[in-house]
C-alpha cells in the first residue's frame, strides 16, 4: 500500500536535527509558504461549497463543522468567527470535534477512531444542512463516518483533505483537495496541511458571506458590533458608504439598533428602520442594489419635483 503523502518523509528532513536552527526555521517557513498555495488548485469546489453554505444559511439550516485533532481545531476556529464577523446566528452553526472541544492543553488522539457517538451527535442533521468535514489523511474514521451519515440524510458535504483519492473526498459533494507536500516533521499535519486547511476554510466562509451580501467593498457590512472596536468600525463603514459624518453615522446606528445594513440606508436617506429593512428584503439582503434603488428613487423624486 502506498504511504499517504501526509505521512511521507520530506526530502529535506534527513539530518534536520543537525542543522543550525536558522536553517530549520527557513525550511519551516518555506514549507508553510508552499502549502499555502494548495487552495489555488481547489478554487472551483471551494466556490461551489461556499454557495452550498450560503443556501443552508438562507434555508435556516445548520453549518456543521466536523473534524478530529488539529483539523478539528482549524474547523472550530473558522466556525467560531462566523457570528462576530458576519452575524451568522449561533443556532445555525454547530461544531463537532472528535472527543469534544478541548478545555485544557490535553487533546486525546484515540477519539478520531471512534464513530459510534455520531448517531447521537448528528441526530438532528437535516437535508437543509451543510457538513464541512476536514481530515488531512481523508481517511479519519470519525470524519468519514460523518460524511456517510450526512449523505444518507441528504445534506451537502464539503470534504477537505490533503490526499488525492481519499475516502472523504469520494463521499463529498464538493471535494476540496489540498495537495500539500510531505511535512518537514513527518506526519505533523498541524503544519503545512493545517495551513492549507485554514486558508481553504477562510475562503469558504468569506465567499459564503459574499453570496449572502455580507461583504461590500471589502467591508464587513453585517458584523456584530458588540465591543468598542467593532462599534467604531461599524461607524466608519456607515461614513465610508454614505459620506455622512461620525455623529450622523452614530445616530443611524442608534435608530437601527446597531443593524449596520439598515443604518447605511437610514444614513443615506431612508426614513425609518422599517423602510430600510423592507428595501433590503426586496434585494435579498444585499446592500449595494438596495442603495442603488434608493438612489434611483431619490433621482425620480427630484425629477418629479423639478417638473
Amino acid at each position: 500500500m502506498n504511504t499517504p503523502v501526509t505521512e511521507q518523509l520530506h526530502p529535506n528532513a534527513i539530518g534536520l536535527d543537525t542543522r543550525p536552527l536558522s536553517d530549520v526555521a527557513a525550511l519551516l517557513a518555506q514549507s508553510q509558504a508552499l502549502a499555502a498555495s494548495a487552495p489555488l488548485d481547489a478554487v472551483g469546489p471551494i466556490c461551489d461549497g461556499a454557495q452550498a453554505m450560503a443556501a443552508t444559511v438562507r434555508a435556516k439550516g445548520v453549518l456543521r463543522y466536523l473534524a478530529a485533532g488539529s483539523s478539528g481545531l482549524m474547523a472550530a476556529a473558522d466556525a467560531l468567527e462566523l457570528g462576530g464577523t458576519f452575524s451568522i446566528p449561533a443556532n445555525q452553526i454547530q461544531i463537532h470535534m472528535a472527543g469534544g472541544l478541548p478545555s485544557s492543553a490535553e487533546m486525546p488522539g484515540d477519539v478520531e477512531d471512534i464513530s459510534t457517538t455520531l448517531t447521537d451527535e448528528l441526530a438532528e442533521l437535516s437535508a437543509r444542512d451543510t457538513l464541512i468535514a476536514v481530515s488531512a489523511s481523508g481517511t479519519t474514521p470519525y470524519t468519514v463516518a460523518a460524511a456517510r451519515i450526512a449523505r444518507d440524510k441528504g445534506a451537502q458535504v464539503i470534504g477537505i483533505a490533503n490526499n488525492a483519492g481519499s475516502e472523504l473526498l469520494q463521499l463529498s459533494d464538493h471535494a476540496v483537495l489540498l495537495e500539500t507536500p510531505p511535512e518537514l516533521v513527518s506526519g505533523s499535519t498541524r503544519m503545512g496541511a493545517g495551513t492549507a486547511q485554514k486558508i481553504a476554510l477562510n475562503m469558504l466562509s468569506t465567499l459564503m458571506a459574499v453570496e449572502l451580501g455580507h461583504i461590500q467593498d471589502g467591508m464587513m457590512i453585517n458584523l456584530r458590533a458588540d465591543n468598542d472596536k467593532l462599534r467604531a468600525r461599524a461607524n466608519g463603514i456607515v461614513c465610508q458608504l454614505t459620506g455622512v459624518d461620525p455623529k450622523q453615522a452614530a445616530s443611524a446606528l442608534n435608530i437601527t439598533g446597531g443593524d449596520l445594513k439598515c443604518a447605511v440606508l437610514v444614513a443615506a436617506g431612508v426614513g425609518s428602520e422599517e423602510a430600510a429593512q423592507a428595501l433590503l428584503d426586496e434585494t435579498n439582503g444585499h446592500l449595494r442594489p438596495a442603495m442603488n434603488r434608493l438612489k434611483r428613487n431619490n433621482e425620480n423624486t427630484n425629477l418629479g419635483e423639478a417638473k
